[in-house]
């Protein structure tokens, strides 16, 4: 299940107290919880992106009993259906951010084992530049996947997979 995806915290106002909610009834009926996470573009620009991330994985920590059940979406919501996406490099600072973070609440073996995969108008042409950093397991991809170059997306992160 999707939880805290960028339409729905917008649109419905679900803030971080219910994508928390959503995750532990995740948790307490066995299901795996993609949670979404990410910053607008004011606060990218302000310099706040870890502090945003922080506060988003500090609200549903509570929620994770089992952390295997758990794939952190990092989507910036400044590039979602915006055509921009954050460079390889900006992506993965931010991955990187997410991961150290789950080790320093989880252990360096759960932070390990934790996919953090990125949703940011990924596409066929960015696709294997993002799946070649070190913390970036896999896309939440939106549009592209409504597409024909879906098939370039996925075969991008298969050479990855395989390497």
């Amino acid at each position: 299940m999707i939880v805290g995806h960028s339409e729905r915290r917008g649109h419905f106002k679900e803030n971080d107290e219910i994508v928390s909610a959503k995750v532990k009834r995740c948790q307490d009926h066995g299901l795996n919880a993609i949670v979404c996470i990410g910053e607008q573009l004011e606060q990218r620009e302000a310099g706040q992106t870890n502090d945003i991330l922080k506060a988003q994985l500090d609200a549903i920590r509570p929620s994770v009993k089992d952390w295997s059940k758990v794939v952190i979406a990092y989507e910036p919501v400044w590039a979602i259906g915006t055509g921009k996406t954050a460079s390889p490099e900006v992506a993965q600072e931010a991955h990187d951010f997410i991961r150290k973070w789950i080790a320093s609440v989880a252990g360096e073996h759960v932070a390990q084992a934790v996919r953090i995969v990125y949703g940011g108008s990924v596409t066929d042409t960015n696709a294997e530049s993002l799946i070649t950093q070190k913390d970036i397991d896999g896309f939440l991809v939106g549009g592209a996947s409504l597409t024909d170059k879906f098939t370039a997306i996925v075969d991008a992160a298969n050479r990855h997979a395989s390497a």
